[in-house]
């Protein structure tokens, strides 16, 4: 089976550093950017399985970037968890009409996020292989 890919988006280097190194120790591939533009070309260059990526972020917040990827055929369908600081809450009807598949409020532990990404990853699966 291959590994999955994991993108992670977040302008704070450490954040991105720390859940690299639990993804990768739990057999994920990382890709990782620090801005959403950047996030959005590796998205349609690399098709990873799910996006992590931080609300607040410099050139392409967090939503603007899922709202490019799910504009996108090839991107659309790619789960989302969105990272976003205690004071900022999305409106439940924007997470639904954005698809976003999980909110996580920082800090968060590493090992809640690999949680969440299994979670979606597995479920996901079980719904294709029901198709």
């Amino acid at each position: 089976m291959s590994r999955k890919r994991v993108l992670i988006v977040d302008d704070e280097i450490h954040i991105v550093h720390v859940v690299a190194i639990k993804l990768r120790n739990n057999d994920y591939e990382v890709i990782s950017a620090d801005n959403g533009a950047e996030a959005f070309e590796l998205a349609c260059s690399e098709k990873p399985d799910i996006i992590v990526t931080d609300f607040q972020m410099p050139v392409m917040t967090g939503l603007e970037l899922v709202e490019k990827v799910r504009q996108c055929e090839e991107t659309k369908d790619i789960p989302v968890i969105l990272l976003t600081a205690r004071n900022f809450a999305i409106e439940e009807q924007q997470q639904e009409d954005l698809q976003i598949s999980q909110c996580l409020s920082k800090p968060f532990s590493p090992k809640e996020l690999l949680e969440n990404i299994e979670d979606i990853l597995y479920h996901r699966a079980v719904v294709n292989r029901q198709v």
